[in-house]
Protein backbone atom coordinates (compact mmCIF):
# COMPACT_ATOMS: atom_id res chain seq x y z
CA UNK A 1 0.00 0.00 0.00
CA UNK A 2 3.28 2.52 -0.14
CA UNK A 3 2.44 3.08 -3.67
CA UNK A 4 -0.70 5.12 -2.65
CA UNK A 5 1.27 7.47 -0.69
CA UNK A 6 2.13 9.00 -4.62
CA UNK A 7 -0.07 12.21 -4.86
CA UNK A 8 -0.08 11.87 -8.56
CA UNK A 9 -1.77 7.98 -8.39
CA UNK A 10 -4.16 8.81 -6.38
CA UNK A 11 -5.46 12.26 -7.98
CA UNK A 12 -4.84 10.79 -11.43
CA UNK A 13 -5.45 6.86 -11.05
CA UNK A 14 -7.43 6.20 -7.50
CA UNK A 15 -9.85 8.47 -7.16
CA UNK A 16 -11.36 8.51 -11.09
CA UNK A 17 -11.72 4.59 -10.32
CA UNK A 18 -13.43 5.19 -7.07
CA UNK A 19 -15.75 7.93 -7.84
CA UNK A 20 -16.17 6.05 -11.13
CA UNK A 21 -17.60 2.83 -9.27
CA UNK A 22 -19.27 5.25 -6.57
CA UNK A 23 -21.26 6.76 -9.10
CA UNK A 24 -22.11 3.37 -11.05
CA UNK A 25 -22.94 1.50 -7.88
CA UNK A 26 -25.16 4.42 -5.99
CA UNK A 27 -26.84 5.00 -9.36
CA UNK A 28 -27.58 1.62 -10.39
CA UNK A 29 -25.19 1.30 -13.80
CA UNK A 30 -26.20 5.28 -15.14
CA UNK A 31 -23.39 7.97 -14.95
CA UNK A 32 -24.38 11.33 -15.07
CA UNK A 33 -22.00 12.00 -18.20
CA UNK A 34 -20.79 15.50 -19.52
CA UNK A 35 -17.71 15.76 -21.98
CA UNK A 36 -17.75 19.14 -22.28
CA UNK A 37 -15.56 19.15 -19.05
CA UNK A 38 -13.00 16.63 -20.26
CA UNK A 39 -10.97 19.55 -21.33
CA UNK A 40 -10.22 19.90 -17.99
CA UNK A 41 -8.93 16.69 -17.00
CA UNK A 42 -6.67 16.72 -19.85
CA UNK A 43 -5.84 20.83 -18.59
CA UNK A 44 -5.27 19.47 -15.33
CA UNK A 45 -3.40 16.53 -15.79
CA UNK A 46 -0.70 18.54 -18.63
CA UNK A 47 -0.12 21.39 -16.34
CA UNK A 48 0.50 19.15 -13.46
CA UNK A 49 3.13 16.80 -15.29
CA UNK A 50 4.60 19.97 -18.12
CA UNK A 51 5.40 22.51 -14.90
CA UNK A 52 6.83 19.10 -13.30
CA UNK A 53 9.06 18.77 -15.76
CA UNK A 54 9.91 22.72 -16.23
CA UNK A 55 10.32 22.83 -12.71
CA UNK A 56 12.80 20.06 -12.94
CA UNK A 57 14.82 21.49 -16.20
CA UNK A 58 15.33 24.56 -14.48
CA UNK A 59 15.54 24.67 -10.68
CA UNK A 60 16.83 20.36 -10.21
CA UNK A 61 15.73 18.06 -7.68
CA UNK A 62 12.79 15.41 -8.21
CA UNK A 63 9.48 15.18 -8.61
CA UNK A 64 8.41 15.81 -5.29
CA UNK A 65 9.56 17.84 -2.16
CA UNK A 66 11.17 14.51 -1.04
CA UNK A 67 14.20 15.54 -4.26
CA UNK A 68 13.31 19.54 -3.01
CA UNK A 69 15.02 21.94 -6.11
CA UNK A 70 18.54 22.95 -5.72
CA UNK A 71 17.53 26.08 -7.43
CA UNK A 72 14.54 28.61 -7.30
CA UNK A 73 12.41 28.65 -10.29
CA UNK A 74 10.37 32.11 -10.75
CA UNK A 75 10.24 31.91 -14.71
CA UNK A 76 7.73 30.06 -16.84
CA UNK A 77 4.63 28.89 -14.83
CA UNK A 78 6.21 29.69 -11.93
CA UNK A 79 5.85 33.74 -12.48
CA UNK A 80 2.28 33.18 -11.81
CA UNK A 81 1.87 30.96 -9.05
CA UNK A 82 3.84 29.45 -6.78
CA UNK A 83 2.27 25.76 -7.04
CA UNK A 84 1.16 25.30 -10.67
CA UNK A 85 1.71 21.21 -9.62
CA UNK A 86 -0.54 21.22 -6.60
CA UNK A 87 -2.87 23.27 -8.97
CA UNK A 88 -2.88 20.85 -11.60
CA UNK A 89 -4.40 18.32 -9.65
CA UNK A 90 -6.62 20.56 -8.07
CA UNK A 91 -8.03 21.63 -11.68
CA UNK A 92 -8.21 17.64 -12.85
CA UNK A 93 -10.49 17.18 -9.80
CA UNK A 94 -12.91 19.52 -10.57
CA UNK A 95 -13.09 18.04 -14.32
CA UNK A 96 -13.48 14.71 -12.83
CA UNK A 97 -16.46 16.47 -10.50
CA UNK A 98 -17.89 18.64 -13.17
CA UNK A 99 -17.66 15.23 -16.62
CA UNK A 100 -19.65 13.02 -13.66
CA UNK A 101 -21.52 15.48 -11.86
CA UNK A 102 -20.61 13.72 -8.37
CA UNK A 103 -21.15 15.65 -5.02
CA UNK A 104 -18.42 12.24 -3.95
CA UNK A 105 -16.11 13.78 -6.69
CA UNK A 106 -16.63 17.55 -5.25
CA UNK A 107 -16.03 16.20 -1.47
CA UNK A 108 -12.78 14.40 -2.71
CA UNK A 109 -11.60 17.63 -4.87
CA UNK A 110 -12.63 20.10 -1.47
CA UNK A 111 -10.23 17.23 0.80
CA UNK A 112 -7.72 17.63 -1.63
CA UNK A 113 -7.59 21.11 -1.81
CA UNK A 114 -7.70 21.53 2.26
CA UNK A 115 -4.96 18.69 1.98
CA UNK A 116 -2.57 20.94 -0.28
CA UNK A 117 -2.96 24.23 1.03
CA UNK A 118 -1.72 22.69 4.32
CA UNK A 119 1.05 20.71 2.92
CA UNK A 120 2.29 24.15 1.06
CA UNK A 121 2.18 26.19 4.30
CA UNK A 122 4.65 23.47 5.05
CA UNK A 123 6.49 23.08 1.87
CA UNK A 124 6.95 26.93 2.24
CA UNK A 125 9.02 26.90 5.12
CA UNK A 126 11.41 24.24 3.78
CA UNK A 127 11.58 26.02 0.63
CA UNK A 128 12.04 29.48 2.56
CA UNK A 129 15.11 27.72 4.78
CA UNK A 130 16.57 25.48 1.62
CA UNK A 131 16.54 28.65 -0.86
CA UNK A 132 17.26 31.48 1.39
CA UNK A 133 16.63 35.31 0.29
CA UNK A 134 15.79 34.97 -2.82
CA UNK A 135 12.53 32.57 -1.97
CA UNK A 136 10.94 35.49 0.35
CA UNK A 137 11.08 38.15 -1.70
CA UNK A 138 9.49 35.72 -4.40
CA UNK A 139 6.58 34.57 -1.81
CA UNK A 140 5.77 38.29 -1.85
CA UNK A 141 5.68 39.04 -5.87
CA UNK A 142 3.90 35.61 -6.58
CA UNK A 143 0.72 34.67 -5.46
CA UNK A 144 0.16 31.13 -3.86
CA UNK A 145 -2.93 29.61 -5.76
CA UNK A 146 -4.42 31.46 -8.40
CA UNK A 147 -2.61 34.51 -10.51
CA UNK A 148 -3.45 38.02 -9.03
CA UNK A 149 -6.02 36.76 -6.52
CA UNK A 150 -4.50 34.57 -3.60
Amino acid sequence: MNFLRRTPLRTFIVYPIVTLTWELVFNRGKLDFHPLFLPLLLWGYLQYRLCGLYRIKHGGGGPGLETPPDRLVFSGPYAYTRNPMYLGHIIFLIGLTLTLQSWFAALITIAVAIWFHIRVLGDEKKLAARLGKPYPDYVNTVKRWIPGLF
